[in-house]
């Protein structure tokens, strides 16, 4: 072995990969960080397109690891309030951060500021090795170690290697993990736009046939939506000029925030389910897209990969205190047990909702609307689920627990 060991090699510096590697550091594990791309740059004059709904576990995690002040100082934007309905139905369901005796649901934090804070931080740290840009080429599974061999040909020998690389993770693909990965058959539709009316710090979600459709609140004032739908309609919606968009949005929103404007850039990206049939193999493991990719309608996607980071670096810690071996198969394997069930909770969760909103039958409608009136009415289960979507229900890592 060489002077370029480490207890833990990541694969991926995206937000997942940065919390784990700051995260083992702060625990004292030597930790190799490799990543393809330069982190883009965070621009403080125009708002990124990609935006995070990040819960209170996240911002948690981010406190304990002291990133959140300096997220929250640059620009987020705090909503103590949702908003749900079916399009042209019979139910709406409100949640307020007051049920719950909390000052807001969450935060919109932009992923450019979100990833440019974690990696600069990651390169300052003294206990993490920043190997950028490079892509993972082979990964050798030896007695001692695992080698994880470079595009410029460096090799470098770690106890574990960790897949945080993405919904198409290289990581995955050369451990040998197979995932079980399926299309929504839908496009989301991303862009920000300027209401009329003042949208109240609330987040709003609209089911429509196709596809839900989000108005998150940003500090400026604007919104920015996710509209996911058929890939036909995400087309035609990025053909049209800019009123006909505007008006497009404020159509299919029910004119719940008066008229949209449109203020931005719009994209499209192909929503698809993915779900690894094994979190670890020898000496590898995976976390967040790279394990699980949920649809975007809850906004759960990059809580559910802190948590994984936040997880497993608690239970990579709680090994190296205990003197046992961070790479023992038992370990990942905790790790596992751990993360597996309440992802595909959320992932089963959030597809049954996509498809109980598409049937489109006057029964299915007529069912779903007297559902959610009930679900309105029914104040402890309504406060549970405002705690899941919170992070602070279930078995949290330390990490995500609040700061005393």
């Amino acid at each position: 072995m060489n002077n370029h060991d480490v207890d833990v090699a990541i694969v991926g510096g995206g937000p997942v990969g940065c919390v784990l590697a700051l995260a083992l550091a702060r625990a004292g594990a030597s930790t190799a960080l490799i990543e393809a791309r330069e982190p883009p740059a965070w621009n403080e004059a125009e708002v990124d397109l990609r935006v995070y709904a990040l819960s209170r576990a996240s911002q948690n995690i981010l406190a304990r690891l002291d990133l959140w002040p300096r997220i929250a100082a640059a620009r987020v934007s705090a909503y103590d309030a949702m908003e749900v309905w079916e399009a042209n139905g019979r139910g709406r369901v409100h949640f307020s951060a007051a049920e719950v005796g909390e000052p807001d649901l969450g935060h919109i934090v932009e992923g450019r500021l979100l990833a440019a804070t974690l990696a600069e931080r990651v390169r300052a740290a003294p206990d993490i090795a920043w190997h950028c840009p490079e892509k993972l080429e082979r990964l050798n599974v030896q007695d001692e170690c695992i080698e994880l061999v470079l595009s410029s040909s460096q090799r470098i020998n770690a106890r574990v290697a960790v897949g945080a690389d993405g919904s198409n993770s290289p990581t995955r693909r050369l451990a040998g993990i197979e995932a079980d990965a399926k299309p929504y058959e839908q496009s989301a539709v991303v862009a920000h736009l300027r209401p009329e009316k003042p949208h109240g710090a609330t987040a709003r979600q609209i089911f429509r046939p196709n596809g839900p459709l989000a108005f998150l609140p940003l500090e400026d004032g604007r919104v920015s939506i996710v509209w996911s739908t058929t890939p036909e309609e995400a087309e035609h919606l990025l053909g049209l000029d800019e009123k006909a968009f505007g008006h497009a949005v404020t159509e299919a929103g029910e004119h719940a925030l008066g008229e949209l404007t449109l203020e931005s850039k719009r994209a499209s990206f192909p929503l698809q389910r993915v779900h690894a049939k094994s979190y670890v193999a020898p000496r590898v493991v995976l976390a967040g897209d790279a394990a699980h990719v949920v649809h975007p309608l809850a906004g759960q996607g990059m809580n559910l990969g802190l948590l994984d980071a936040a997880a497993l670096a608690e239970v990579i810690t709680d090994a190296k205190r205990a003197g046992r071996d961070v790479d023992d198969f038992l370990v990942l394997r905790r790790y596992e047990r751990w993360r597996h069930g309440e992802n595909l909770a959320m992932q089963t969760a959030l597809t049954g909702f996509k498809q109980l909103f598409g049937l489109d039958s006057e029964p299915a409608r007529s069912l779903r609307g007297a559902g959610m009136k009930l679900f309105d009415r029914a104040q402890p289960v309504k406060r549970q689920a405002i705690r899941i979507a919170l992070g602070t229900a279930g078995d949290l890592p330390d990490l995500a627990k609040p700061l005393p």
